[in-house]
């Protein structure tokens, strides 16, 4: 690293004309060399310096956020109460226990939990499950497919940022997850469980909130039945997932201004309901009323509780769309416009109730008054279908991650919003949710049922939160072990009471989101399992760099003009699939590029750092490798074409390496971490002066540009796996039917990556596995 100053020159000198204005500093030609090790552990990093975001810019933030992020959770006052009283209200003062339970279930979990100490353990902004399990992978090493990189950990957004105490007790977590096997397979399920979960929080979210905004109807027109209730919710959701494909950009500014009415309509007229009915409802703040509440109903309080929960479905959106804000912002809008407005919307329910025992199944509409009617009726619509919007949005985001994790099939990503990244929308999965939306809706046709089954599917999902955050307060933030413990007894005890009872009532709808999870977790554990398998194999039958010589040296191989792009997953080394292409096909193009797409445990790789070449030997071959990194929210499919930026990448590459070995040789030393081979630097020693290495420069890089213009093809393997002979039934019916059966009704990878039919060649081989 000595010199450096004194060879500027040569670092701004030897630019080819195509590569001006980017300059390639020697720090950056400085690496590690990893392509052929299998697996490393990352050496240790810091995190960049955040840089603060504006008060205005934050405020701006949390206004939007309350358009998005709130929906859900803020139309749970439609149906609350009447899922919570189910045979009726036994004594008064039982609204005050459940009033007072309400008060403290969102205290603890949303306000607390989430705002306050789930939304910290954001993966670079990004929250959900997978960003949580995105950190845990990026810490420890317990992916199940061992293509990390030395590489990986100078990504500037894999960076971690670790407080330096407590070291030994996250150490030896660290080491228990990365030697167990079984732990790994436990994370790995549990994060797909809870993807399935919120999946089917996407489904149950507009059956039930545009349902229970629909029913409101009756109080204006009392011979519209429940059958006309249900056809009429069933067209808004028709509706509601046809208009999926334009986006939510469009309609995206009216959110937040509807969802602030509607949070002022219900506050103010919790209000209203507590001063003209009961305000001594307030004394339900003391947590006796909760004791005395279980007291008189014993068992049937235990299972009230699967309605009570309701009033904080949605708050996994809270963590699930930080990415589209900020931390600030979201706490923000949660405490000074959701949180109240919640608690006296429900006050005010309660002081009604407390008045009019008998109409608790209408509680919401009827506690409006007559004049308000017609505007809440309205509004409450609005913010249904918004909760709605918000929650498919969701679902569509999760399922975009999970794919990029090699968890998912095969389905087309569609960007919807030029300035929006985090605006997905998938046609096959949103027809699917839709027909899951209908079936539910006219099937169950009451909100009590769906309640059931929607309770379910939110407790799962915060608990298995709850889980995979104890991992990260231990292995990472290195919390202090007593925070720990209290937070595990507190809000973990909770969250297991509501998961006790809302798994009661399994039979009477409950069943219906572990159906759907089950399902789901079928699909994704066949396709992950099939997955890791042809991984493996590639890895244990990858070309040797023997081989590549025999084959460069085979003078019965012919080189044809052109750049072909040969399409991977293996980072490791050559796929088996480029021995069997030369076997058949005895002809190579001039420019070869082994192309591996990786998905990086993070949520955005940028742009400049996307791609990692390596020279394949002996040079004259003109063979790389390349591995393309991507982040689960990055797009795959970009505006510009591919191979044009990994052209121009590879040319820049070429410059690099070329600049590498000048510097080697210019310092008079070789560091352990370069990897320059014989031809480079005995073509550095007969270079005397900036001129020639210019021109050694542009003459490398112009074969790769003369290849281009002859013709890019771009080279697919298609490989049909089966399973090996002598297998036993379970792996032939999950290899020769299960993943082959998603496989062929799916997208295939060229047209995930929008690869041109017209310059495609795909080279079939069989995988036996």
């Amino acid at each position: 690293m000595e010199n450096i100053a004194n060879n500027e020159s040569i670092e701004q000198n030897h630019q080819q004309p195509g590569l001006k204005g980017k300059k390639l500093s020697f720090q950056k030609l400085r690496r590690n060399d990893s392509l052929e090790m299998e697996s490393r552990s990352f050496p240790t990093s810091h995190s960049h310096a955040s840089t603060g975001t504006a008060m205005t810019v934050i405020l701006q933030l949390a206004f939007q956020s309350i358009g998005i992020v709130y929906g859900d959770i803020g139309t749970s006052p439609l149906y609350v109460y009447s899922s919570t009283f189910t045979d009726g209200i036994k004594h008064n003062d039982d609204i005050l226990g459940v009033l007072s339970l309400i008060f403290y279930t969102i205290t603890l979990i949303p306000l607390l939990k989430y705002v306050f100490v789930v939304l910290r353990a954001n993966d670079n902004g990004n929250g959900g499950t997978f960003a949580m399990y995105s950190l845990i992978c990026r810490y420890a090493k317990v992916g199940l497919i061992p293509n990390q990189q030395l590489e990986d950990a100078e990504v500037s957004n894999y960076q971690l940022q670790s407080p330096n105490n407590r070291e030994r007790r996250a150490s030896k977590l660290k080491s228990n997850l990365e030697n167990s096997h079984f732990m790994k397979l436990f994370l790995l399920f549990a994060t797909m469980l809870g993807t399935s979960m919120v999946i089917g929080d996407g489904v149950l979210t507009p059956c039930i909130s545009v349902l229970s905004a629909v029913g409101g109807i009756k109080q204006a027109a009392n011979q519209i039945t429940d059958d006309q209730i249900v056809l009429i919710s069933v067209a808004i959701l028709v509706g509601l997932f046809m208009v999926q494909r334009f986006g939510t950009d469009k309609v995206g500014y009216t959110f937040a201004p509807i969802i602030c009415i509607w949070f002022t309509f219900i506050g103010g007229i919790g209000v209203y309901n507590f001063i003209k009915h009961d305000p001594s409802v307030i004394k339900s703040i003391n947590p006796k009323y909760i004791v005395d509440y279980f007291s008189r109903n014993k068992k049937d309080a235990w299972i009230s509780l699967g309605g009570v929960v309701l009033a904080i479905t949605g708050t996994e959106a809270l963590f699930a769309d930080v990415g589209h804000f900020t931390v600030r912002s979201i706490q923000i809008s949660m405490c000074s416009v959701t949180y109240p407005a919640l608690i006296l919307a429900y006050a005010g329910q309660a002081s009604f109730l407390r008045k009019h025992n008998n109409l608790v199944s209408d509680t919401f509409y009827k506690s409006i008054p007559d004049s308000l009617y017609w505007p809440m009726f309205v509004i409450a619509v609005l913010a249904a279908i918004i909760a709605s919007q918000a929650m498919i949005s969701g679902t569509f985001s999760i399922i975009q991650q999970s794919l990029s994790l090699g968890c998912f099939p095969r389905v087309r990503i569609v960007h919807t919003s030029t300035k929006y990244e985090g605006q997905v929308y998938i046609p096959e999965v949103n027809y699917i949710l839709m027909i899951a939306c209908i079936a539910i809706t006219v099937g169950f046709k009451t909100t009590t049922k769906i309640g059931n089954a929607y309770g379910i599917a939110v407790v799962f999902v915060m608990t298995l939160t709850s889980a995979l955050l104890v991992l990260i307060m231990i292995m990472i933030w290195k919390t202090n072990m007593l925070l720990v413990i209290g937070y595990v007894l507190i809000i973990g005890s909770v969250e297991l009471t509501y998961l006790s009872s809302v798994l009661y009532k399994f039979d009477q709808g409950g069943y219906l989101p572990l159906a759907f999870a089950a399902v789901l977790m079928i699909i994704m554990y066949v396709w992950n399992n099939v997955y890791r398998r042809k991984y493996y194999y590639e890895l244990d039958h990858k070309v040797s760099p023997e081989k590549v010589r025999e084959i460069a040296a085979n003078t019965n191989f012919c080189r044809m003009p052109g750049l072909a792009l040969f399409y991977s997953e293996l980072v490791q080394g050559i796929p088996p699939i480029f021995k069997h292409y030369v076997a058949n096909v005895p002809a190579l193009h001039s420019v070869l590029v082994f192309v591996s797409i990786k998905s990086l445990p993070i949520s955005k790789v940028p742009m400049e750092e996307r791609f990692l070449f390596r020279q394949v030997q002996p040079k004259n071959l003109n063979v790389f490798r390349c591995v393309v990194r991507y982040g689960y929210t990055d797009v795959r499919n970009e505006q510009e074409p591919f191979e044009k930026l990994l052209v121009e990448r590879l040319k820049e590459y070429i410059a690099e390496e070329f600049l590498l070995s000048q510097k080697v040789l210019k310092n008079g030393q070789t560091d352990e971490n370069y990897n320059v081979d014989d031809d480079k630097v005995n073509g550095a020693q007969e270079i005397s002066d900036d001129e020639r290495v210019q021109e050694a420069i542009e003459r490398e890089i112009e074969e790769v540009e003369k290849a281009s213009r002859a013709g890019v093809v771009h080279l697919i393997g298609e490989n049909e796996v089966i399973a090996i002979k002598g297998a036993n039934i379970g792996k032939k019916i999950l290899i020769d039917y299960a993943y082959n059966f998603l496989k062929k009704n799916l997208r295939q990878s060229d047209k995930i990556f929008d690869i041109p039919h017209k310059r495609m060649v795909k080279v079939g081989m069989t995988y036996e596995l």
